[in-house]
């Protein structure tokens, strides 16, 4: 291998570590973590497999595929100061069937487009309006879709959409972070905060600086969150950011919570309304576009 194609195989193993894991680094994970792994991977191949109704099982992989065979063999030896060129380059047809769980065209596209870590620390969220409400915040970590109104082009009624993407909600340290997907693999990190029933968002973007702010708020949420069994199943969020032609746009979103962890895809899609994907409740509130928009772009 040349030291490229190792740097890019890190990178690789980096993103896995964080994607399944919340693990910086692959050095951090362990053998029968990256068994778990392989499992995760087998489950989205096979969902990938009937989604598209394939005959002909796919790729699979081993319990021990990625501990044994790239990290064993490939890159333990390259950080121990092995040569590159005497370390023998993986399957390629298996790293472009990862990269293609993960969302990717294939390898290359990954090694393209994939970034190496979101720089949380780049964003600042402090509204010191109240302290922060920890428990609310506890509350909301898991998955989450968002849905949100793409208007079509004028005269093109018949092209009304709705764009769904996935967001995970979840604890780093002190912190609340938030992931979310786009379109073609385009991904956006954020933090979130609350002060007594208020919600912010702070959320930026790998690809553009298109910094985008929601603000929420849950009506009585404190006296609702001390019933037995109460869920915040829904949220709704002011989301602000600039567009491409530098006028400041407002939106009206909402975050619905996925119930069973199993049926989360991270991936983001474009819905019709007519959509048996599409929730009622939902659909009740975004045809209301007057209501729920601010400003026309």
């Amino acid at each position: 291998m040349t030291r490229e194609e190792l740097v890019n195989l890190e990178r690789l193993m980096n993103y896995i570590s964080w994607h399944f894991l919340r693990k910086k680094e692959w050095k951090d994970v362990s053998k029968t973590e990256w068994a778990h792994v392989a499992g995760e991977f087998n489950a989205l191949l096979d969902k990938q497999r009937k989604q598209r109704k394939l005959s002909v099982a796919p790729l699979t992989f081993g319990d021990n595929y990625f501990y044994e065979h790239l990290i064993i063999k490939k890159l333990k030896p390259w950080k121990n100061r092995t040569a590159a060129a005497a370390i023998s380059s993986p399957n390629f047809s298996r790293l472009n069937t990862i990269a293609n769980a993960l969302g990717y065209t294939n390898y290359i596209d990954f090694i393209n487009t994939a970034t190496e870590g979101f720089p949380f620390h780049e964003l600042k969220i402090n509204i010191p309006l109240a302290p922060v409400n920890h428990k609310l915040l506890e509350h909301l970590v898991g998955y989450w879709y968002c849905y949100n109104r793409n208007l079509p082009m004028r005269d093109q009624d018949e092209g009304d959409r709705i764009w769904r993407s996935s967001l995970e909600i979840y604890r780093s340290g002190d912190e609340y972070l938030v992931e979310r997907t786009g379109r073609d693999n385009h991904m956006y990190y954020g933090k979130i905060t609350s002060f007594a029933n208020y919600l912010f968002i702070i959320m930026n973007s790998t690809t553009f600086i298109r910094q985008r702010h929601f603000v929420g708020r849950l009506k009585d949420v404190e006296d609702k969150m001390k019933r037995p069994g109460f869920q915040v199943n829904e949220l709704s969020f002011i989301s602000t950011c600039v567009s491409f032609t530098e006028e400041p746009i407002a939106l009206y979103e909402i975050f619905d919570r996925v119930q069973h962890a199993r049926d989360f895809e991270k991936v983001s899609i474009d819905l019709p309304f007519d959509s048996p994907l599409l929730p009622k409740h939902i659909m009740t509130h975004l045809r209301d576009v007057r209501e729920n928009r601010i400003m026309e772009h």
